[in-house]
């Protein structure tokens, strides 16, 4: 199996926050798109892993995935092991995607900035020829980075106003998650927020980025490289 991007994060709804848009475009585009969660939030306080990873799969045919699946390494005790870049580094060479998106390297969640870690390290050791007798070395040729949630200035912003409305669809199919609960006193009562209230910070998180460039909805990227430009006459967003 080859893909062209491959989405890597730690727990089943987070690629849908951060780069769900992106990737729904990417695969109207033509390109062949995955996801790959390390773990199935079996730490989380509602849904168990089973009901996740089923929702993750509903999630992924909103967003036209070609591939996804879950590592079911630990949730919130995610480490990056020997083997845990391992195991990620022999995936890396099956699928031989030519994009990798990771979490942004900092975050108030370990378990986020452990998968990047991780996924940065599997990404670099894929490559290595004798890492492993069974399988072809490949490295994937760019490494990008989903800063929604991180208070940085994004290299790129990517216009998803038209792939907005299947992205909160892709979200909203975790009904373990976002879905109302019934009673006061339910599971997890006053932690998590209304469907409403989900639409509205997302929808205004997504607006703050798509201003940036002109456009309603946008999701933010950070590389750690410097972009050429060959035409700085069609360059995209207009300076004044």
């Amino acid at each position: 199996m080859s893909l062209d991007i491959l989405a890597i994060a730690a727990h089943p709804d987070d690629i849908e926050q951060t780069c769900g848009g992106t990737l729904l475009r990417m695969a109207e585009k033509g390109y062949r798109t995955g996801a790959l969660d390390l773990t199935a939030g079996d730490m989380g306080t509602r849904g168990t892993p089973e009901q996740r990873i089923e929702e993750a799969e509903v999630a992924a045919r909103h967003l036209r995935l070609g591939w996804r699946a879950n590592l079911r390494f630990p949730d919130a005790r995610l480490e990056n092991t020997l083997s845990a870049r391992m195991t990620l580094a022999v995936k890396i060479r099956e699928l031989r995607p030519r994009v990798v998106i990771l979490p942004y390297w900092e975050g108030r969640h370990p378990d986020h900035y452990r998968a990047s870690e991780l996924g940065y390290e599997a990404c670099f050791l894929a490559g290595l020829k004798k890492l492993d007798e069974y399988s072809e070395p490949h490295r994937p040729y760019k490494v990008i980075y989903a800063s929604l949630y991180a208070n940085v200035t994004p290299s790129f912003v990517v216009d998803i106003s038209a792939q907005f409305e299947a992205r909160m669809a892709a979200l909203l199919s975790y009904c373990s998650q976002y879905g109302a609960q019934s009673g006061a006193a339910g599971e997890g009562s006053g932690l998590f927020p209304q469907e409403e209230e989900i639409r509205e910070r997302l929808g205004a998180v997504a607006r703050f980025y798509g201003n940036l460039i002109g456009v309603k909805y946008g999701e933010p990227f950070v590389v750690k490289e410097t972009m050429q430009v060959d035409d700085i006459v069609n360059m995209g967003v207009r300076s004044i």
